[in-house]
């Protein structure tokens, strides 16, 4: 998910941190006074996204809590610690026109680019939505010069422990993310799903890459471009998503950031709109004439204060209901600096806070889902959650 995220980096930390276990269910966190039902756990009826439970548990690039995100290692643990979906991956495009995985087309912080001399000179500032940005970029090189470089952890500073894992795996397709779903499908005997999101599609768009019939022309081949299909499209960009509505069957849900920023086409095409006009009732009436959901920052679910604590909850879940829209709100992350200050637990940035209590705050507004960097908790938070387990 995208660079609209606030909380994307924080302070370092090198604490040896433990997995939450249940005894940590009870721990702080009293749940605030919700508007809006809390649906109880379960499959809804019927095929597509009706058939998954709800609240949803989703794989935020995969299992990035443990593994550095977007690469098979991540994506394959997600599924091990019991996601419903995996979101592989944020779709960026090579030079020659593939789409491959990477959290933004700049991949200087994702992968050990750096230490191929071979592409020193490769290394460019560039303005990417309106922001000047410095490193390397995807759509300046081929696949087959993208394969010779290795992922690594995004945050390290926050997860030390993740770094063991730096260089063991590549950059993946989206082409080899389908097959690596029909696969994971058959292995384990039932459907995974996945919830790829086109990343800056206008910018690409400008420089003769367009995303959006890129992963359109990959889904028909695989078979995966209808209403059932079990690929949800996501973006930032609402035009994105109405481009892809008039190519493809999928679900689709618009990406939502903070309530006074604008989304990049809005900004290129003078739409002088804020998401703060689109999470009205008539803006989510709009958006759901061409997608099925959004996918708004936890902010807009439950507002902080100056001091990083909730405060009460918009009616943003109830208002997107009555217009018929699914919500999985972004992101759940355990470690302290990730988290509302409510549920942080000393001050170690590299420790966890009661990400369980959080949990629980968030789905008792009635979200139908949730992002989570730590699919294995957000599991265990659903269950207890769903079992009423609150002290």
């Amino acid at each position: 998910m995208g660079t609209q995220e606030s909380d994307e980096r924080a302070g370092g930390g090198t604490g040896r941190r433990a997995l939450l276990g249940a005894a940590v269910l009870g721990a702080g966190g009293a749940v605030l006074g919700l508007p809006g039902t809390a649906r109880a756990a379960g499959t809804r009826h019927g095929g597509g996204v009706k058939s998954l439970p709800v609240p949803t548990v989703i794989g935020h690039r995969g299992a990035s809590g443990y593994r550095p995100e977007h690469t098979f290692g991540s994506y394959e643990l997600a599924l091990d610690l019991g996601a419903d979906i995996v979101e592989a991956g944020d779709l960026v495009p090579t030079k020659d026109g593939h789409l491959v995985c990477r959290h933004e087309p700049e991949i200087g912080g994702t992968t050990d680019v750096a230490d191929h001399p071979e592409f020193a000179d490769r290394k460019r500032t560039k303005l990417l939505d309106g922001v000047s940005t410095t490193g390397w970029f995807t759509e300046d090189f081929t696949l087959a010069e993208l394969k010779t470089l290795r992922a690594t952890e995004r945050i390290p500073a926050n997860r030390p422990h993740n770094t063991l894992y730096d260089g063991r795996w590549e950059i993946p397709t989206f082409e080899e993310v389908l097959r690596w779903q029909n696969e994971q499908t058959r292995r384990r005997g039932k459907q995974v799903w996945i919830y790829p999101e086109l990343k800056h599609p206008t910018y690409f768009r400008k420089l003769g890459l367009g995303t959006e019939e890129r992963l359109a022309r990959l889904l028909r081949a695989y078979g995966k471009d209808r209403k059932n299909s079990p690929v949800i499209i996501q973006s930032f960009e609402p035009t994105s998503i109405q481009r892809m509505n008039k190519l493809v069957g999928n679900p689709l849900a618009v990406l939502l950031s903070g309530a006074n920023s604008r989304p990049w086409d809005f900004v290129e095409t003078g739409d002088p709109r804020t998401t703060a006009d689109l999470v009205t009732p008539a803006g989510l009436k709009e958006i759901a004439s061409y997608a099925q959901g959004i996918g708004p920052t936890l902010d807009l679910i439950i507002p902080k204060d100056s001091a990083g604590r909730l405060t009460e909850p918009t009616t943003l879940v109830r208002d997107a209901h009555r217009a018929g829209l699914i919500l999985h709100p972004y992101t759940m992350r355990n470690e302290n600096p990730f988290l509302p200050a409510d549920f942080r637990r000393g001050s170690d940035p590299d420790a966890y806070g009661d990400a369980f209590g959080a949990f629980r705050t968030y789905l008792a507004t009635g979200i139908d889902g949730i992002f989570t960097d730590n699919p294995d908790t957000g599991v265990l938070a659903r269950e207890s959650f769903v079992d009423g387990v609150n002290s």
